[in-house]
């Protein structure tokens, strides 16, 4: 399987914070998945990190990075086409970082894991 993590469940499972539901954690530590971060999930943590919404036990331009590699997790860039792709969306989300994850998602054939019941509401696979 591949699966997009949404941004939370990156943060939670690299913490470990038991908010990540059991079957994420199955779906993420099985090695026969391939597993993807997307840069816009990298963009959300900075920003949170800089206005202080999230604390980090790193900076996050160092946290991140080391975490993509620790966990054999594959970056996956936002290109024109996922960016162009999120015009064709319902307005099923306001989240602008939700909506590029869909919009990824759909271009690339991945699952999502998340926990947000609002991607429930767009044509793609979310699990958790």
């Amino acid at each position: 399987m591949r699966l997009l993590l949404d941004t939370h469940a990156f943060l939670w499972w690299v913490t470990d914070d038991d908010r990540l539901s059991e079957r994420a954690g199955e779906l993420i530590a099985d090695g026969a998945n391939d597993v993807y971060f997307s840069a816009a999930s990298a963009w959300e943590i900075a920003i949170k990190a800089g206005l202080g919404r999230i604390r980090l036990p790193d900076e996050a331009w160092t946290f991140t990075p080391q975490q993509l590699e620790r966990n054999a997790f594959q970056a996956l860039p936002v290109h024109v086409a996922h960016a162009v792709a999120v015009i064709a969306l319902p307005d099923a989300h306001r989240d602008p970082f939700d909506r590029i994850l869909v919009a990824q998602a759909m271009s690339e054939g991945l699952t999502i894991v998340s926990a947000d019941p609002e991607l429930a509401r767009y044509a793609v696979p979310v699990l958790w």
